[in-house]
């Protein structure tokens, strides 16, 4: 009976962080859009998009019956995950005007493939039980998930820089905690230590990131706020410069027809 609850919980607990793993998933939308509009990547990184990416296929792997059976839930989210990152990835190249930055994305990428294939190949062939196959996979998994959840912190050192929080999403970060909470409490019905290790970690890696985001929320509105004040001054200093050249005429000459 209790065994059966366990279970029951475990579920709900897992469709409930699928749900909340996919908002993490598409938590970028708001910052693609904005990339779309500008038509550049600005100062934008693509390191959360790279290491979600990896983590998703990892994820997957663990998740194949063959590896870890009863993971219905891990495969599909990661699945979707895979997906989407992939369309993420593509969008940052296509707006990505830096040709060396652009070249290593794509390397970071190709690099990415082979070690999920050589890593799939490696368990599938030379190890032949689901319980060694689960551990071998599963300690790669915690490396990567934990560097997932990590990849927003790689612009810490330009948001306390610059003080500013603009190209740090926020939703991200947000999306990150919660995902977080969730599946770690699923890895505790029953305790699953693959599972609970770097979402454990990743809460905290999140948990940091919102400090950060409230700490420096503020200055970041001063600074947009001034930005758009000294375009604005701009804008109309150059408005009166045109004004004042078109009152301008050439200098009639003697005799001139009036």
């Amino acid at each position: 009976m209790v065994s059966h609850l366990v279970n029951t919980v475990r579920n709900v607990v897992g469709i409930t962080g699928n749900v909340i793993a996919l908002f993490l998933f598409l938590s970028p939308v708001p910052t693609f859009i904005r990339i779309w509009k500008k038509g550049s990547v600005e100062q934008f990184s693509p390191v959360p998009y790279l290491a979600t990416l990896i983590n998703c296929m990892v994820w997957v792997l663990y998740g194949l019956p063959m590896v870890h059976p009863n993971s219905t839930l891990v495969v599909t989210i990661n699945g979707a995950g895979t997906a989407i990152e992939v369309v993420f990835v593509t969008l940052f190249l296509v707006f990505c005007h830096d040709k060396k930055k652009r070249l290593i994305v794509v390397l970071i990428v190709i690099v990415e493939l082979v070690i999920i294939a050589a890593l799939a190949i490696v368990v599938l062939t030379t190890v032949h039980t689901t319980q060694r196959r689960s551990m071998i996979v599963g300690i790669i998994a915690i490396l990567f998930n934990v560097m997932m959840y990590a990849a927003p912190l790689s612009v810490m050192k330009l948001v306390i820089t610059t003080k500013s929080v603009e190209y740090m999403p926020f939703f991200l970060s947000l999306a990150s905690f919660v995902n977080g909470v969730a599946w770690t409490t699923y890895a505790f019905l029953p305790f699953d230590p693959f599972i609970a290790i770097p979402n454990g970690v990743g809460t905290m890696f999140s948990l940091a990131q919102l400090l950060l985001y409230a700490t420096y929320y503020k200055s970041t509105k001063r600074i947009i706020a001034a930005r758009k004040e000294t375009k604005l001054e701009m804008h109309v200093s150059l408005s009166e410069v045109a004004v004042a050249n078109g009152q301008v005429g050439p200098k009639k000459t003697a005799g001139a027809a009036p």
